[in-house]
């Protein structure tokens, strides 16, 4: 059993809210900066560099995210360039980012008729340990309730209109990459909106510097996935179905080509076949309980939903290294995400709330 991720909040304008986000994460962020330094083989001075060639298109995209960032610094004690860095990890092009799968239903598929939304995020062991929920609420746009690590300021949760958001990374193949945002500002601006219509606006203007997967919902019992791609998002309904389960490789038409799909990883397609297995076995009175054991499936173990290290190859990849380090489960329209530490096979599920 892991011990539940620590829980910070932070209120007030946006300087406030990175200062205080900063102070009370300051060794996670710091120890997540390091990390991912240590990573790019660079001196300092040539990675600081690299991370502050990011500074204007967080003042032309979202100048208040950015405002945020240098309270962040300050708080954290690794100045401007740490905290955009930790916020640029990925398009650094130096650290893996995630495998997960996830899920939205929609209020038909639940026992209490409310949308239902969640993930494993399956990434390398050590970023646990940077690993914490958040709250923050913004002097004028609706509060958030996040799982994120090490100074992150964006990533998996909820707002108080019923907007979540999970994600997936998705696998090679695909539109290339290219000097625009990275993921985690814009994970942040989608919590921000009020509507998937919102959502949905913001993908479609907001230059990404690669590839990711977003499955949504709104608090108007909308859902909806998009494969935001640095060519623009590719729009996935749940086709009459009442729930949409998304893992690593492309499934829209336009990129989920032959090519792409031997460029995945290669348990991306049982993972999803399993998960939508699972929701229609108990579609119609789906509930939290049946969600987390979803979570905890080891069909395909060790590489199931429930990812577990493999043991017959020690190496520093994704591919090989990536387990489970968090399960959550968002009620967004009560807003609460519960979340376990670890594999949810072997851990309990703390509840945390925006009330």
């Amino acid at each position: 059993m892991s011990d539940p991720f620590p829980f910070y909040s932070a209120r007030g304008n946006h300087r406030e809210l990175g200062l205080q986000h900063g102070e009370q994460a300051r060794d996670r962020i710091q120890a997540h900066l390091e990390s991912i330094q240590r990573s790019t083989g660079l001196a300092i001075a040539e990675f600081e560099a690299r991370a502050l060639q990011f500074i204007p298109l967080l003042q032309h995209h979202c100048p208040h995210l950015l405002e945020e960032m240098e309270g962040l610094g300050d708080g954290a004690g690794t100045g401007l360039a740490g905290a955009v860095a930790v916020n640029t990890r990925g398009a650094l092009g130096t650290v893996a980012d995630e495998g997960c799968t996830a899920f939205v239903i929609g209020r038909e598929g639940t026992a209490d008729g409310e949308v239902l939304i969640g993930q494993n995020s399956d990434m390398l062991a050590e970023n646990g340990d940077y690993a914490y929920v958040l709250k923050l609420e913004p002097d004028d746009k609706p509060a958030v309730l996040i799982w994120t690590f090490g100074g992150m300021i964006g990533y998996h949760g909820l707002n108080a209109a019923g907007v979540a958001q999970m994600a997936n990374d998705l696998g090679d193949g695909g539109p290339g990459k290219r000097f625009a945002l990275p993921h985690y500002p814009v994970k942040r601006m989608m919590l921000e909106c009020g509507t998937l219509a919102e959502v949905v606006d913001l993908m479609q203007r907001t230059p990404l510097w690669f590839n990711g997967n977003y499955v949504l919902c709104d608090g108007e019992g909308a859902i909806l996935d998009i494969e935001a791609t640095s060519a623009g998002p590719e729009l996935l309904t749940d086709d009459g179905r009442g729930y949409i389960a998304h893992s690593n490789h492309y499934c829209a038409p336009r990129y989920a080509t032959p090519g792409n799909a031997a460029a995945t990883y290669a348990d991306s397609f049982p993972r999803l076949d399993r998960m939508n297995r699972l929701l229609a076995e108990r579609y119609g009175r789906l509930t939290v309980d049946d969600l987390k054991q979803a979570l905890a499936d080891h069909d395909g173990y060790p590489s199931a939903i429930c990812r577990h290290p493999q043991p017959e190859n020690d190496g520093s990849d994704f591919v090989t290294a990536g387990v489970t380090v968090a399960a959550l489960v968002a009620e967004p329209e009560q807003g609460r995400l519960h979340v376990a530490a670890g594999n949810p096979c072997e851990s309990s599920f703390t509840t945390y709330t925006l009330n």
